[in-house]
């Protein structure tokens, strides 16, 4: 019996000792823990994201051109709206909504939740929400969240800048950053630098009942985080060329690309039509979007970037800087010109010109754009290869070098390689049966090719730089980033030898300031501009106007590319808009005062 009685207290002491072992352990993690309070209380715990106030955007010169302004969603818990009596007509009234909106928004929340809060109505003015948040005493239910929207001050470079678009959920599900509903960058340089921009979320953590009812604060806010502000960006253009370039493109359809050529640094980019960037926010914003989608000028593509052309006589100066490089013509080999009919190659075939004088050397040939003189140019080049592939392949290489036919690696999300076809294109099209006849036409930029205007700019800055070239871009600075990617201050070089730029840019003065230049009209006083025209044609209505150029002729500031679509000649609207380009960007006034009223009251669009 002794012996039973001792047993038992050992077992009973074991138990004991047992559960004061778990005792112990649950008082620890119960009491003393604070993590495992924060686990446990997860069941009655929200968990409430605090967005980051988006980075701010500035121009080259520190002027501000895009910023935020504080704005509210209107959210909704449909539990403490429920069996409650609230005038429906006057609450409608204050948020300009339908009565029949109201039902279908006020059965979407519930349906979602009963005792969570959704979005009754997004992105509300500071100034709408004065009126209602003095009345939402009277409508139990509802409350404003803060958030922030975008504003641009300027009401420019729209395209450059890019909007913000809702986050979908496919977006969500595959970026663990955003939820539905959240905004990001859609084009532009939100989208480029989305990541830069949109800071990080802050957490703040509240307690609530069964019934999801904020009951302050979790343990005094020790598990909460503050948001952090995105970054600040200077971008590289120059806000009042850019408002200058959208003024001259006005009722005109087409792009405006400006570089910087010894940095690569856009200075502007227009692609008109353009549109109000303030329509793109706000609760209107979906409305404004199929309106501007369905327009048939097509604001919303970004022809600078996008827009895909033949480059016309503009071309000519690749050619030329090619049949020099490879020894098939000197600066002085001379061509003859059959006016009208040009250049003839085969029966009833010719490229046509007009009337000049005979025979012509190549800066004269870029002077007046002869036809005919890139023609044979471009003949005589191929005729010193054993093969037509080994020719268009080693021409093909040369193009390429300047940036034709890829994509420019730029910071945009957006662009298009153009047109650059290989050998194998035309192997294919012609048979295996084909030679520098049969391609003529991409001897004075017409034909298979195609460029878009920022590639037009970045090859007029190569030949200003007399060979060499930094990626275009959009950026200058990152606020606490020592500096921006490497790929935009590497030197990259063509693969043309530097003399052989001489003459092209001689011929290029000539076409301003020459007796027979194309340009003559576009000259500015004491400016020595480098230019060349180009017409192309155009199979839908009238021909498109272009004109690249670069000043001053020795240390070039600015390299620019116009493109004006159903224009005509290059010299008639594509010239003069990038003489006064030129102009306000390196004088800050305007010499051509009646010039300037031409253009600003051109119409184009109303005559397409």
């Amino acid at each position: 019996m002794r012996k039973h009685k001792g047993r038992h207290k050992v077992v009973v002491g074991i138990i004991s000792l047992i559960a004061l072992i778990f005792l112990s352990k649950l008082f620890y993690i119960q009491v003393l823990n604070d993590n495992y309070k924060f686990s446990a209380n997860n069941n009655v715990l929200r968990y409430d994201v605090q967005n980051a106030v988006r980075g701010l955007i500035y121009d080259r010169d520190s002027n501000l051109i895009v910023s935020n302004v504080p704005a509210y969603d209107l959210m909704i818990i449909p539990k403490e709206l429920k069996n409650k009596t609230i005038d429906t007509l006057k609450f409608c009234s204050l948020v300009d909504i339908s009565k029949d909106e109201f039902l279908e928004k006020y059965h979407k929340a519930s349906g979602y939740s009963n005792y969570k809060e959704s979005v009754f109505i997004k992105h509300i003015s500071k100034e709408n929400s004065s009126t209602l948040g003095e009345n939402l005493y009277e409508f139990p239910g509802f409350y404003l969240r803060k958030l922030t929207m975008r504003e641009y001050p300027t009401n420019v470079a729209t395209h450059l800048i890019g909007y913000l678009g809702e986050v979908n959920r496919a977006k969500a599900k595959n970026d663990a950053f955003y939820i539905k509903g959240d905004l990001n960058g859609v084009s532009g340089v939100e989208a480029a630098y989305e990541t830069k921009l949109r800071g990080t979320k802050g957490m703040a953590i509240k307690l609530v009942d069964v019934h999801n009812r904020d009951q302050g604060k979790f343990q005094e806010g020790k598990f909460d985080t503050l948001p952090i502000a995105g970054s600040t960006l200077i971008s590289t253009i120059d806000i009042d060329l850019q408002t200058y370039g959208e003024q001259l493109m006005q009722n005109k359809i087409g792009a405006i690309v400006a570089i910087e050529p010894s940095t690569g640094e856009i200075l502007s980019l227009v692609s008109a039509p353009t549109y109000n960037p303030n329509l793109l926010i706000g609760r209107k914003r979906s409305d404004n979007y199929k309106i501007l989608s369905e327009d048939e000028n097509k604001p919303l593509f970004n022809r600078a970037l996008q827009g895909t052309y033949p480059p016309g006589s503009t071309f000519k100066l690749i050619n030329g800087l090619i049949a020099l490089q490879e020894k098939s013509v000197t600066k002085n080999k001379l061509f003859g010109c059959n006016g009208d009919n040009g250049y003839s190659y085969g029966r009833d075939r010719y490229v046509g010109c007009h009337p000049h004088q005979n025979p012509i050397e190549l800066e004269k040939g870029v002077e007046i754009s002869c036809n005919a003189y890139f023609c044979h140019l471009y003949d005589s080049y191929f005729n010193q290869f054993e093969s037509t592939i080994s020719a268009y392949d080693n021409w093909h290489n040369h193009v390429a070098s300047f940036g034709i036919g890829n994509y420019m690696n730029n910071d945009f999300t957006t662009g298009s390689p153009g047109k650059l076809p290989k050998s194998s294109y035309f192997e294919k099209l012609y048979r295996g049966s084909w030679n520098a006849n049969t391609i003529i036409s991409m001897a004075i930029g017409q034909g298979e090719l195609l460029l878009t205007p920022i590639q037009m700019a970045n090859m007029t800055a190569i030949i200003a730089n007399r060979g060499f070239y930094y990626t275009p871009h959009i950026i200058k600075e990152i606020s606490e980033q020592e500096s921006i990617d490497t790929n935009f201050t590497k030197k990259k070089y063509c693969s043309i030898e530097q003399k052989h730029f001489t003459p092209i840019i001689n011929g290029m003065q000539k076409v301003i300031e020459g007796k027979d230049g194309t340009a003559q009209d576009s000259k500015i006083p004491d400016l020595e501009i480098c230019g060349k025209t180009g017409t192309a044609q155009n199979p839908h209505g009238e021909d498109h106007s272009i004109f690249i150029a670069f000043a001053p002729k020795d240390n070039p500031k600015i390299a620019i590319a116009v493109y004006v679509e159903n224009g005509g000649f290059g010299s008639t609207w594509a010239a003069p808009i990038a003489s006064l380009m030129i102009d306000k960007y390196l004088n800050k006034s305007i010499n051509n005062t009646n010039l300037e009223e031409f253009i600003l009251n051109g119409n184009l669009i109303s005559e397409k």
